[in-house]
C-alpha cells in the first residue's frame, strides 16, 4: 500500500510536469534546466544523504558482499538482454537499442526518490552502489550496442523510422534534434570519427557528478568522518528537490508524445510486461536466495523494477540511431510503471 501511494504521488507530480508543458508554462528549455539541477545536485546530494546519516548499521563486508551482488545483477542483465533480441525476433538496427533498453533503467530519475521514501536514508547506501557499474556500463557497452545499431542500419540500408510502426514526436521531446528526414546513407556519410570518444572523454563522463557523489558516500560513511550539522542541512534540503524535480522532467518531456504511438508497437508492448515484471520478479526471488538483507533486497525491487532509462534515448540520438524507438520505450515503460511496480511489490511481499 505504502509503495502503491508513493507512486500515485510520483504520478501527480509526473502531470504536474505534463501539464506546466502543455501549458507553456515551461519549455524544451526549461526541461533541460531542471534536469541539470537534478542531475548535478539534487540526485547526488540525497546519494550523500546516505552518508551523513548517524543510524546506518551496514558493515563493511556487507557493503563489499552487495556490490558484488550488483556486479552479478547487471552481468545477467546484458546476457538477458542479448537473449532478449533473440526471443522477440527484434530485426537488426533495433537489437542495441532493445538491449540497452533491457540493462538501464530509471534508477536516479525514479529509483532514487522511491527508494530513499520507501526505505529511507540508509537504503541510498544501498542504491549508491547500483551507479557505479551504471555509469561505467553506459558509456562502454550502451556505446558498443548504439554504435551496432547504427552499422547495421548503413548495412540494410533502411532508416530506423521504417522499423516503427508509426511516426511520432517523441524524440523530439526526450531526445530533441534526432535528424528527421535523413536517409540512412545520409547518416552513414555524415558519421565521423569524432563520434567516438576518446579514452579520456569516457573516463571524463563515466566520473561525473553522479558517481563523485557514489563514491564520497562509501568513504565517509567508512571513515566515519564527522560532518557539520550545516553540511549535513544542506545536503538534506538539496535532496528533497529530487523527487518533485525529476518527476516534473518525465512529465514534461512526456507532453509531446502521442499515446496512439506508444501502444501500436507490439512487441515493444511485451518488452514493456517482461522489463517491467518478469525480471524484477524472478530476480529479486533469486537475490533473496543469496540470504541478502531484507533492505538490500527491497531496494533491488525498485532498481529493478523501474522503467527504461532515459539515457538511452539520449544514446540513441546522438549515435543517430534508434531515439524513436527508445524515447517510446522510456515513455511508455515510465506511465505502466505505476502500476506495474506496486504489483511487482505486492507479489514479492514488499
Amino acid at each position: 500500500m505504502l509503495l502503491l501511494q508513493q507512486m500515485i504521488i510520483l504520478f501527480l507530480l509526473m502531470m504536474v510536469g505534463f501539464g506546466l508543458k502543455k501549458t507553456g508554462l515551461i519549455n524544451t528549455t526549461g526541461v533541460k534546466t531542471l534536469s541539470a539541477v537534478v542531475v548535478n545536485a539534487a540526485n547526488p546530494a540525497m546519494v550523500l544523504a546516505a552518508s551523513i546519516n548517524k543510524e546506518n548499521t551496514i558493515q563493511g563486508m556487507e557493503l563489499a558482499r552487495t556490490f558484488g551482488l550488483i556486479l552479478i545483477v547487471y552481468v545477467i542483465l546484458i546476457i538477458l538482454a542479448w537473449v532478449l533480441t533473440r526471443v522477440l525476433r527484434v530485426p537488426l538496427g533495433q537489437r542495441g537499442t532493445y538491449q540497452n533498453m533491457t540493462v538501464f533503467s530509471n534508477i536516479g530519475f525514479m529509483g532514487f526518490p522511491l527508494v530513499s521514501a520507501m526505505f529511507g536514508s540508509e537504503a541510498m547506501l544501498y542504491a549508491s552502489l547500483f551507479t557505479i557499474p551504471y555509469n561505467i556500463l553506459i558509456y562502454t557497452y550502451a556505446y558498443v550496442m548504439m554504435d551496432r545499431d547504427r552499422a547495421d542500419i548503413c548495412k540494410t540500408g533502411i532508416t530506423p523510422e521504417e522499423n516503427a510502426p508509426t511516426t511520432s514526436s517523441a524524440t523530439t521531446s526526450i531526445a530533441p534534434g534526432i535528424n528527421a528526414g535523413r536517409t540512412a546513407p545520409e547518416k552513414c556519410n555524415t558519421h565521423t570519427s569524432s563520434s567516438h570518444p576518446s579514452v579520456s572523454d569516457t573516463l571524463k563522463k563515466i566520473f561525473n557528478i553522479g558517481m563523485i557523489a557514489s563514491i564520497l558516500t562509501i568513504i565517509i560513511y567508512l571513515t566515519r568522518v564527522p560532518i557539520p550539522k550545516f553540511i549535513e542541512s544542506t545536503v538534506t534540503y538539496l535532496s528533497n528537490l529530487t523527487a518533485p524535480l525529476s518527476m516534473i522532467v518525465i512529465g514534461a518531456s512526456m507532453a509531446d508524445m502521442k499515446l496512439r504511438d506508444m501502444c501500436t508497437d507490439v512487441r515493444l508492448l511485451i518488452f514493456s510486461g517482461l522489463k517491467l515484471l518478469l525480471i524484477p520478479i524472478v530476480g529479486v526471488l533469486l537475490i533473496k536466495l543469496t540470504g541478502a538483507s531484507a533492505l538490500f533486497v527491497g531496494v533491488c525491487v525498485i532498481m529493478l523494477g523501474t522503467p527504461v532509462g532515459s539515457m538511452t534515448a539520449m544514446l540513441a540520438q546522438t549515435h543517430d540511431s534508434n531515439a524513436e524507438l527508445a524515447s517510446r520505450g522510456v515513455a511508455l515503460t515510465t506511465v505502466l510503471s505505476v502500476v506495474t511496480l506496486p504489483i511487482v511489490s505486492m507479489i514479492l511481499g514488499f
